[in-house]
């Protein structure tokens, strides 16, 4: 077997439908121009209908068949309503990528502050977006999945589920919780609806993107306070390079990872690996 048949029988999707929410961010657009370029098809599912537009754009000038749906993911309705449009377009769905996520300034502890007053109700957003922004995907488009006994779901988790992180404290409880939920349902999925339904979960390390920048970064690009802690723990030295996602999630989304569920992939340059000593 020549090398391009060996990689196109692990790792390759064509012919496959994948769906990805949150889209239209920094790490939903990465995933989903990685598992474009492999040959699949994509479903951009995205709050903001301007975004998800522009990366279909992008993923159309790649030669690949792309659908821009727009709902927020917590809310059903508007996810059932997308499921029969892509339903109606592809036929079926064999990949779902749970990246819509992040975290809520309101809901965090800042040095000079205490948790005794953060607002319950910003607390309540960052762990509903995070978690429950995870589970109402899964189980409007899992259904689909369920019908055809075939399917993988890639879940998306954190450092700050593994080693909690000042500051972070309903993002990281709720990164926890979608660690914990991608373990349930890989069980459930397999045994209640057939093994060809995998479950697994990828958990960054530290990257720059729109929501962290101000808190790693200084205005001249040298390392604020907290980034050079994150420095410090990373063995590797360096934050993450956003493509440096992608092989761990083409891999999982592939039949190279087909005997692969209920795990979740560190991609974090050592971090969680790192007492400090």
């Amino acid at each position: 077997m020549n090398p391009e048949n060996v990689f196109e029988k692990w790792f390759g999707l064509t012919g496959k439908t994948a769906l990805i929410t949150g889209s239209g961010g920094a790490l939903g657009g990465v995933m989903a121009r990685a598992l474009a370029r492999v040959g699949a098809d994509i479903v951009l599912l995205d709050r903001k209908p301007e975004r998800a537009a522009q990366m279909a754009a992008e993923i159309r000038a790649m030669g690949r068949r792309v659908l821009a749906v727009h709902a927020d993911v917590l809310d059903r309705d508007a996810l059932q309503r997308d499921r029969d449009i892509v339903a109606a377009a592809f036929g079926t769905l064999d990949i779902l990528i749970n990246a819509a996520g992040g975290n809520v300034p309101a809901a965090t502890v800042p040095d000079d502050a205490n948790l005794f007053g953060v607002p319950l109700e910003a607390l309540r957003t960052a762990f509903d977006l995070n978690l429950f922004g995870t589970i109402l995907p899964t189980q409007v488009y899992g259904e689909l999945m369920a019908a055809q006994k075939q399917g993988c779901i890639v879940n998306i988790s954190s450092m700050a589920a593994r080693r909690p992180l000042t500051r972070v404290v309903a993002y990281g409880a709720a990164k926890a919780a979608v660690e914990n939920f991608t373990r349930w349902l890989a069980v459930e999925m397999a045994r209640k609806h057939g093994a060809g339904i995998r479950v697994n979960a990828i958990a960054p390390g530290f990257f720059i993107g729109e929501q962290n920048r101000r808190l790693l970064l200084n205005e001249d690009g040298s390392l604020t306070a907290r980034g050079e802690k994150i420095i410090a723990h990373t063995p590797m030295g360096r934050f993450g390079q956003a493509d440096e996602l992608e092989s761990t999630l083409i891999w999982l989304c592939g039949d190279g990872a087909r005997f692969v569920t209920g795990v979740t992939v560190e991609v974090d340059g050592g971090f969680n690996a790192y007492s400090g000593v």
